[in-house]
């Protein structure tokens, strides 16, 4: 299976959340967005699905801001939700007990990565507002 880069692992600080927005095929085979965020905690790297729990929103009301007031949660935007960084896990707001999707990430020669079937070159991604998502980035190794 190919890996796709996100990022450089450089690029992800401590305790920071980062958002991307992949290309993924849907089921009729479609380009679509793929919004993820990426987080390290303890020098290790997370990667989860950029959807609350709750109803499936992106968790950044505002691209990019994904922590709580006092950077230590992943902290859905329009909910109030709050998450682990190291495991996704909801311990307050209306999906409390759930967990956000995780992804296997691969560290590759100083780049994150993933391997999915699904995913793809961003070149069929149609998105009208770049700054809407603004770190479109996937390209395969």
């Amino acid at each position: 299976m190919e890996l796709f880069v996100i990022c450089e692992t450089r690029d992800v600080q401590e305790e920071e959340v980062r958002g991307f927005t992949l290309a993924r095929l849907d089921d009729a085979g479609a380009v679509r967005p793929w919004p993820i965020l990426v987080t390290r905690k303890g020098g290790k790297y997370f990667g989860y699905e950029n959807a609350c729990p709750h109803e499936g929103t992106r968790l950044d009301t505002r691209p990019g801001e994904f922590m709580d007031e006092e950077g230590n949660f992943i902290a859905c935007g329009k909910h109030g939700a709050m998450f682990d960084l190291d495991s996704g896990h909801c311990f307050i707001g209306p999906c409390q007990g759930k967990a956000l999707v995780p992804l296997a990430l691969i560290v590759d020669d100083g780049d994150l990565c993933l391997a999915d079937p699904r995913l793809t070159d961003e070149d069929g991604l149609d998105i009208p507002d770049p700054g809407e998502h603004p770190e479109v980035l996937i390209t395969p190794d």
